[in-house]
């Protein structure tokens, strides 16, 4: 039978071998052991990350040497702050204006007020999330509206994370920004993992917010791991060291029906595996190698049952 041609663009971010969100994990990886190891299993796409250089013609040429092109950047934000809210504009436009000069056409926006683990403003201590006020509510839209005309202004759309261990984390939070949010302007990043965490199903996500989705992060949970982290309230941190994320085909949730929709959808932006666990326990490139063979086998599948 002849093969058929994954039609998605498949991308992978560096966070498998080396972790942002927690120092000293994968530090002894180098920018061109990733990058070559990611074109190696077929990847066409990456995310900034630590380890990448910030100077873009040093990055676009270090991409461009292995074939990879720079998909977007997490961009962690204050806007529900009201007194912070130009000094945090003007700091994402740098990075708005640093995507564009990198070549892409998204900017992925976190609001980080209240986390547990990303305000800057709250004590290292402190392990609970501290919600927004409705008044902090109506400055994150504020601020998102703006930085979504910043976008615009560069040719770009701006597509919301919402992130385990945030604000924007509940399947009620997300619901709240996608309703105060103007359609027009804040896209929405459709992550499984981070939706069945936050208490949504990931398929019926889809479905609700379709129009509304222009960037998509794979990953799969363990279903014993998300048990544990609810029953003993473990922190997003110490989740993600137990093994909570894994690669697509490896956890519990069932991407049949997600890439039915995609393929139903036309959807043609990005789709970055994004799964992140501990490199010294789950090595990075035989995990990187399973979601890419998962994908390309589950894609070949449902195309192949749409021509019969």
């Amino acid at each position: 039978m002849e093969k058929t041609v994954n039609p998605f663009r498949i991308g992978i971010a560096p966070i498998s071998w080396v972790n942002d969100d927690i120092p000293g994990l994968g530090d002894h990886y180098t920018q061109d052991q990733v990058l070559s190891e990611m074109a190696e299993l077929g990847y066409v796409a990456t995310e900034m990350g630590r380890l990448f250089s910030q100077d873009p013609p040093s990055l676009r040429a270090k991409l461009n040497q292995y074939g990879i092109e720079l998909a977007s950047k997490f961009i962690g934000v204050l806007f529900s702050d009201r007194s912070r809210l130009e000094e945090e504009l003007e700091t994402f436009r740098s990075w708005a204006e640093y995507l564009h000069d990198m070549g892409c056409k998204y900017a992925i926006v976190c609001e980080m007020g209240g986390s547990m683990h990303w305000d800057p403003r709250r004590a290292p201590e402190e392990k609970t999330i501290q919600r927004l006020t409705d008044s902090e509510w109506e400055s994150l839209v504020d601020g998102l509206h703006r930085a979504a005309h910043i976008c615009q202004e560069l040719g770009m759309k701006l597509v919301y994370h919402f992130h385990a261990g945030t604000v924007v984390e509940t399947a009620e939070e997300i619901d709240r920004l996608m309703e105060l949010t103007d359609p027009n302007l804040v896209h929405l990043l459709y992550d499984t993992g981070h939706a069945l965490y936050g208490g949504y199903d990931p398929v019926e996500l889809l479905h609700r917010y379709a129009d509304r989705i222009q960037y998509v992060h794979l990953k799969d949970v363990r279903r014993d791991v998300l048990e544990l982290v609810r029953r003993e309230q473990l922190d997003f941190r110490t989740a993600v060291l137990r093994g909570m994320f894994t690669v697509p085909g490896d956890g519990c949730i069932d991407f049949v029906p997600i890439f039915a929709k995609l393929i139903e959808m036309d959807y043609n932006g990005w789709i970055i595996v994004e799964a992140e666990q501990d490199p010294a326990v789950a090595h990075p490139y035989t995990y990187a190698k399973m979601a890419k063979e998962y994908i390309d086998r589950l894609v070949h599948h449902l195309l192949a049952a749409q021509k019969r």
